[in-house]
């Protein structure tokens, strides 16, 4: 039987299904399937299936949650993220898009993170910070070299980097 994930992808599921273990922390069924459309039109059905092959089994569902609240983040505060959110104090309102999403709910940009203005000023950094930044955006890139890297090995060998 398919899980939630490929259900809602319509896609053919098997025992060895790379969604199924990414959706258990999620709790309802209906859930599970909103949020892996919602992550699927944001990074796209290739993409999404990409980015969890190219992470270890055990990673994997922090990655899919991960990849849901940057989608939900970006969605709400197109300019800043789930970051800039996080960074500016306002993360509850990347949770609430989550919850949004979870429930079904349609997400929309918010007014106030269109603007460059005050709503989006980072707070002052101390030196913690500034560091805890710099590795995050190392850890980052460090992931997005890896999964290049492996599709560069894919293709190499010939095999096919597209998910049908």
């Amino acid at each position: 039987m398919s899980c939630n994930g490929c259900r809602v992808l319509r896609k053919g599921c098997s025992e060895n299904c790379i969604l199924r273990p990414c959706l258990q922390w999620i709790e309802s069924p209906e859930s599970q399937g909103h949020a892996t459309i919602f992550v699927a039109k944001f990074f796209g059905r290739a993409g999404l299936m990409s980015f969890i092959s190219a992470v270890p089994l055990n990673q994997r569902p922090a990655l899919f949650q991960s990849l849901l609240f940057e989608a939900c983040g970006r969605t709400v505060n197109p300019v800043n993220g789930a970051v800039g959110l996080q960074w500016t104090g306002n993360w509850h309102v990347c949770q609430a898009a989550v919850q949004t999403v979870l429930r079904g709910g349609a997400l929309r940009p918010l007014p106030e993170f269109l603007t460059g203005g005050g709503a989006l000023s980072p707070p002052d950094l101390d030196d913690a910070s500034e560091a805890e930044i710099t590795c995050t955006a190392k850890v980052l890139n460090s992931i997005e070299i890896r999964a290049l890297n492996l599709n560069r090995k894919r293709q190499s060998a010939g095999v096919s980097t597209a998910i049908s």
